[in-house]
């Protein structure tokens, strides 16, 4: 890691904090998209797994009359 400070240590504040990351993102800013757009796809269909779970229990009680008089033995 001292050899990377060793080749920033010359340069200008913005080569380091400007440059560098706009480098980064034009290289593996395909990566990082594809990554995060899997991230949120992934978080979206999670929740909507959960709604529908949730709207499915909730209209199954509802109309078998079962919301609360289930006895533990029951499916």
């Amino acid at each position: 890691m001292e050899g990377i400070r060793g080749i920033f240590e010359g340069m200008p504040w913005w080569v380091k904090w400007v440059a560098v990351p706009l480098l980064v993102l034009f290289v593996f800013g395909g990566v990082i998209t594809s990554i995060l757009g899997a991230l949120i796809t992934f978080v979206f269909k999670a929740l909507l797994l959960v709604a529908l779970v949730g709207g499915l229990v909730f209209i199954v009680k509802k109309f078998t009359g079962r919301g609360s008089k289930s006895s533990a033995g029951e499916w």
